[in-house]
């Protein structure tokens, strides 16, 4: 099992952590905003937080309800924009990412993804396809997306929140990048229907929420409907030469739990690998915030 942590990335760092809380550097914007993974102490004083900080979340009264713990509210200082970008870079895939302030405390990127980012760009450059299909489902503000495209594939972006699909067209066109296929829909029912019509892809993304609503209201419980959705990838990846990424943010989910889902729905593989995403602080401080299982058959 391995942990994971995005390393060198100049435009983002965790400065600490602690307090139920973390103080991140995304590009010249730092930010203090919620973490309940961060059961430590703070490393710096406190007046050292309030002093790096240029934006705070504040948790509001939903926090602790179902669907509604990450609701607050931002207060920046003034002069700051609500939007700006950050840069990734690795090999030849550059990344211009927009982010913003949303009423759920993210801002549009999760930098503990930049090793499932290089992990999928390395992946796809490697499959003796051309232009091999990838879907990505659950596929936010198109990170993975992004690096796939950058790969060389012919990438299907499947999320059900519109806004969000936009936020992802306008990365693509930041970075470069062109011809993403842009879907906005359930993921679980985009994929049965690919299933009937007998598609087939050489990659899977796939990054969902513990829960959630699809675009007319469909009801989506984590544990209760993964291993659907795992079946109904498989009827659609390609038996060879393919590979599936699963990542799982919920606090109830190890990535053992993750891996033998997908090997037991995937059977065999040439390659398999279980983990967790994390970040590390100045302080050395490692705050684990998702787990992984990755096949590559």
């Amino acid at each position: 099992m391995k942990i994971l942590t995005p390393g060198d990335w100049p435009d983002y760092e965790l400065i600490d952590s602690g307090g139920g809380e973390k103080l991140e550097r995304f590009g010249a914007r730092v930010l203090r905003r919620p973490e309940p993974k961060a059961v430590w102490a703070r490393s710096l004083p406190a007046d050292e937080w309030r002093r790096l900080a240029d934006t705070t979340f504040t948790a509001g009264v939903g926090l602790g309800q179902p669907g509604r713990e990450d609701r607050g509210t931002w207060r920046a200082d003034g002069g700051r924009r609500e939007r700006w970008s950050v840069r990734f870079q690795y090999q030849r895939l550059d990344l211009r990412l927009r982010l913003g302030l949303t009423a759920f405390k993210h801002v549009g990127v999760f930098p503990e993804q930049a090793p499932n980012w290089r992990w999928i760009y390395d992946t796809t450059r490697s499959l003796p396809v051309t232009a091999p299909r990838v879907l990505n489902l659950f596929a936010y503000t198109g990170g993975a997306s992004l690096a796939a495209r950058a790969a060389g594939a012919a990438v299907t972006h499947v999320d059900s929140v519109r806004q969000v699909v936009t936020w992802a067209r306008e990365n693509m066109t930041a970075s470069g990048l062109t011809d993403i296929r842009w879907i906005v829909d359930d993921a679980l029912k985009f994929a049965q229907r690919e299933a009937r019509r007998g598609s087939v892809y050489h990659g899977i993304l796939l990054d969902p929420p513990a829960y959630g609503h699809g675009v007319d209201g469909q009801r989506w419980k984590l544990d209760e409907n993964i291993l659907e959705l795992l079946q109904t990838c498989r009827a659609i990846l390609a038996p060879r030469d393919s590979f599936l990424l699963l990542n799982l943010y919920s606090n109830g989910f190890s990535a053992l739990v993750a891996d033998t889902l997908t090997q037991t729905v995937f059977g065999p593989a040439r390659e398999r690998e279980c983990g967790e995403l994390a970040l590390t602080d100045r302080f050395n401080k490692r705050l684990p915030l998702s787990v992984f299982s990755r096949v590559r058959l």
